[in-house]
């Protein structure tokens, strides 16, 4: 099944550091101490290793502060890893900490612009997909308003329309969904339903069972920095409940 590969995660490793006192030396950063924890350091993830395949939905679940963020970032190539590696076949589409990157004095055209440039878009594809990313989002009224003086729902609502519309075959969704009005929310359900019915490669982090049922057929239980758990999605919710009822 190699040639159904999206994305493997081999080994994988991330620390960081808790101060900014410490400082690596060079045998730190050229592999001489890389697997020893130095003073102040921790590490957020260790020794992950799992397989996804184009087609697959994923859910990773996990408490607050277990690695789940991290491991998402690392796949998007945010982060490098201190130990192992992530293979990724195929462009992603980030839905993680999705305000960022857009310029608060430029306009939203320019910022649509920007960013769906930035994100491998040709000028011929933005100028295509240009309404239709405006219209998602709601925002027609506001195209040449700087983008700082939209509410915070309204960012929300323009990166995630920028974003969906991009043709990569990953997608990576880390509780995106948590935020806007129901309306919104369920026009992103749908637009996810749309692109997982083209065949795509779903990575979506989220505390919430409904959604995770929804959309995913497997899970990913993070635990202290280590994957507890990698089965079906209800396997993986029923445990994890078991875990942490009080």
């Amino acid at each position: 099944m190699a040639d159904t590969l999206a994305i493997r995660v081999t080994k994988l490793g991330v620390r960081f550091r808790t101060n900014r006192r410490g400082r690596r030396n060079l045998k730190d950063l050229f592999g001489g101490s890389r697997r020893r924890t130095r003073p102040g350091e921790f590490w957020a993830l260790r020794g992950v290793s799992f397989d996804v395949h184009r087609g697959e939905a994923i859910g990773v679940v996990g408490r607050n502060g277990q690695g789940k963020s991290t491991l998402l970032k690392l796949v998007a190539g945010v982060l490098l890893p201190d130990e192992g590696a992530v293979e990724v076949h195929g462009g992603v589409a980030p839905l993680i900490e999705i305000t960022g990157g857009f310029v608060g004095d430029l306009t939203v055209r320019e910022n649509v612009n920007l960013m769906a440039g930035l994100h491998g878009m040709s000028k011929a594809e933005v100028a295509r997909r240009f309404d239709d990313i405006i219209a998602f989002a709601e925002i027609g009224a506001f195209i040449d308003m700087p983008y700082k003086h939209l509410s915070n729902g309204m960012k929300v609502r323009l990166a995630f329309s920028v974003v969906s519309q991009l043709a990569e075959p990953i997608l990576l969704v880390d509780e995106v969904l948590a935020v806007g009005d129901k309306a919104f929310r369920d026009k992103c359900y749908r637009r996810i339903d749309e692109l997982l019915a083209e065949g795509r490669t779903l990575f979506f982090v989220s505390h919430n069972e409904k959604d995770l049922r929804r959309f995913c057929t497997r899970g990913l239980y993070l635990d202290k920095g280590g994957l507890k758990l990698d089965a079906s999605i209800e396997e993986v919710l029923e445990t994890y409940t078991a875990d942490h009822v009080s």
